[in-house]
């Protein structure tokens, strides 16, 4: 027996699938996989059979058009092709977590193109798939170009091979964003933007955390926030979440020591910080405070507001190094602090993240 691979498209009718593979079961042919995907002519069926080595590639078509596929295209597959779909595209999204830089070879594996190159940005390039030809937007700028022999390019491979340029885009742009600071006492922490893989570091945060340190950043009370609010702060709709982390020398896995709110609200944006009682004093705070005003000022928010229990002063001592004035509004033991920022011009305003300096 021999693996093929052979595509067609067949109109999307009831029945009509089933008289294509009845006329291939005809001839021998074991159908071991089968994909479809919609397009404006029909359903697009992807198969994987095994056929009887009599069988040549003219008789396999000959079987397919005589079970009302059209547009039909068959080619020998090798041991590899058995792995589905599915498969395939987790191992290659695993390999581009590891790699972005492997994003050209990761395309070529999973979309089988004789030919991927990247472009600069042009104006006017249309992108999306003409024939066995296919323009991918790179999120980080530019373009991929893919070109293969046969067979045409589908609707449903574009979508996998955009999913997963914005992927590789995805994880370029969070190593960049990390960084190492260094704090006074020469000691380093990795400072980066949150996501909701973070949960379980930050809600360990929060236990190691004092009831006096949780009370200073939540001001209701010491009581630990439910998980529900702590996605929300790590994955804010608009502004920017940081957490501050370590890793033993040993190698053993990262601990969350510090976390940094910028949430977004109108033209201001809300400024909180949380730092583990045994790094506070250590200039983490400060660090982690000068991050998310310079994102604020590259986002354009005309103020950053503060709300800091009268008898803060740690938190009042931060802000007071950030060397920025402050109009200050007191309500019995609540202070709000509201910083005014340099408005950015409207072409420098950005909907995304864009790491600040360090």
């Amino acid at each position: 027996m021999t693996l093929w691979r052979i595509r067609a498209t067949v109109d999307d009718r009831p029945g009509y699938l089933s008289v294509l593979t009845a006329s291939l079961a005809l001839r021998g042919v074991n159908i071991l996989t089968v994909q479809v995907q919609p397009t404006e002519q029909g359903a697009v069926d992807d198969f994987l059979v095994d056929a009887p080595d009599a069988l040549d590639e003219a008789e396999l078509i000959a079987a397919v058009e005589r079970g009302r596929g059209r547009d039909c295209w068959v080619a020998r597959s090798e041991a590899r092709g058995l792995a589905d779909q599915p498969t395939r595209v987790l191992g290659l999204a695993n390999r581009l977590v590891r790699d972005p830089d492997a994003t050209g070879e990761a395309l070529r594996t999973l979309l089988a193109a004789d030919v991927v190159s990247w472009r600069p940005a042009s104006v006017g390039v249309e992108r999306g798939i003409t024939g066995a030809s296919m323009l991918l937007a790179d999120p980080a700028g530019g373009s991929f170009a893919l070109r293969r022999a046969a067979p045409d390019f589908t609707p449903a491979e574009y979508a996998r091979a955009q999913a997963l340029v914005e992927l590789a885009a995805t994880v370029a742009r969070r190593a960049a964003e990390q960084v190492t600071v260094v704090l006074p006492d020469g000691a380093e922490v990795a400072v980066r933007p949150a996501s909701a893989r973070d949960l379980s570091g930050v809600v360990e945060l929060h236990e190691a955390c004092s009831p006096r340190s949780r009370q200073r950043r939540y001001l209701g009370g010491a009581a630990l926030p439910q998980p529900a609010r702590l996605r929300r702060l790590l994955e804010p709709s608009r502004g920017l979440t940081l957490i501050a982390s370590t890793t033993g020398s040993d190698g053993t896995a990262e601990s969350v020591v510090a976390m940094a709110n910028l949430l977004g609200e109108g033209d201001e944006a809300e400024v909180a910080l949380l730092v583990r009682d045994d790094w506070q004093r250590r200039g983490l705070g400060s660090a982690l405070l000068r991050r998310l005003v310079q994102h604020a000022d590259r986002s354009g928010y005309a103020a950053l507001v503060l709300h800091i229990q009268a008898t803060n002063d740690p938190m009042l001592r931060t802000l007071h190094r950030l060397g920025r004035p402050a109009a200050t509004e007191r309500d019995g033991g609540l202070l709000t602090l509201t910083v005014p920022l340099a408005v950015a011009a409207p072409a420098d305003r950005k909907g995304a993240f864009a790491a600040p300096g360090v």
